[in-house]
């Protein structure tokens, strides 16, 4: 792609208006509708997670934008570029990382930057594959054999093939999925340093701590509509709920009516659960219910509202990622 000046550089790396997809009906079932009236925007430079549960229409929102799935209706650009006006300008935007291994084992890393950089017509004295290995820390395995990469490498070579064109977007479609806590956390570290470089990502992933951890922003797609979409902090702090539990010092009696009207699930190992509202009620008021009942306070351990939380109650469903 030509350098952009900051003159032309759009405000939106992604942005759709009423995007549809209805799969023909087969079988002698009914067509199927994939995405319903789908309006995003994806502000440049951010780190945007799309969750959803299995079926909700997050792979098909992807594919439409990568080219590989024709929308039915509904508009969507891709770094101010319509995805079908102007495909050439929206597919050299945008480097998807699919969730299949799809490497070839007998290719070097080298080669399959050299093979990929070659498909987006990407002349040879313009291709920088040293550099991008060497951003996804593989530039000492860029000879090696793909096959005798492992499965975190393996991984990152995948965004290395998504980056040859140099694109301003990254898709990242379930990257993180059958990989370990170790191999996931340098992928992370990777991803992140090119967030911060600029490069904006957008995320489908069943792991929604992570997409809390990582993300900016967060939409959740359910049944192909979109039933929520707003900065991750607003979005934990739409459930105005926080747990904490108390250990005290000794065997625990009969609670009703003696902590002051705040209600407690008596746990095993002098342990009291406390489920409130931080808006109407805060932490000391409790801790004084509890010392003015005769309880000696041994430790406390408090869980505010998290993102599954907020998964559960908008889909009805529970995180997708859980075990």
């Amino acid at each position: 792609m030509p350098p952009e000046t900051t003159r032309n550089i759009p405000e939106l790396a992604i942005e759709t208006s009423d995007l549809c997809k209805t799969y023909a009906a087969s079988g002698g079932g009914a067509p199927v509708d994939a995405l319903k009236d789908v309006s995003l925007k994806i502000p440049r430079g951010s780190f945007f997670g799309l969750l959803g549960p299995n079926g909700a229409g997050k792979s098909t929102f992807i594919n439409i934008l990568a080219g590989l799935v024709v929308k039915t209706s509904g508009e969507a650009r891709i770094w101010d570029h319509d995805i079908e006006r102007d495909m050439r300008g929206a597919r050299l935007s945008i480097g998807v990382v699919p969730q299949e291994l799809n490497i070839d084992p007998y290719f070097t890393p080298r080669e399959l930057l050299e093979v990929q950089a070659g498909l987006y017509g990407v002349r040879k004295q313009d291709r920088h594959t040293t550099e991008v290995l060497d951003a996804v820390g593989l530039a000492d395995k860029a000879d090696a054999y793909a096959r005798s990469l492992s499965g975190g490498m393996r991984r990152r070579l995948l965004v290395a093939k998504a980056m040859v064109h140099s694109p301003p977007i990254l898709v990242l479609d379930e990257p993180s999925a059958g990989v370990d806590v170790d191999l996931r956390r340098q992928l992370w570290d990777r991803v992140q340093e090119m967030n911060h470089q600029g490069t904006t990502v957008l995320l489908t992933t069943h792991y929604l701590e992570e997409a809390q951890a990582l993300c900016d922003t967060i939409a959740i797609i359910n049944h192909g509509r979109l039933i929520a979409c707003e900065p991750t902090g607003d979005m934990v702090g739409r459930l105005d709920t926080k747990e904490m539990t108390i250990t005290v010092d000794r065997d625990i009696e009969d609670t009703s009516g003696a902590l002051g009207g705040f209600q407690a699930d008596v746990l095993k190992g002098r342990r009291l659960r406390f489920a409130f509202t931080p808006s109407r009620t805060n932490s000391g008021e409790i801790l004084a219910a509890v010392q003015a009942a005769g309880y000696g306070i041994i430790d406390i351990a408090t869980r505010e509202a998290e993102l599954e939380d907020i998964f559960l109650k908008l889909t009805g469903q529970p995180d997708p990622g859980a075990a």
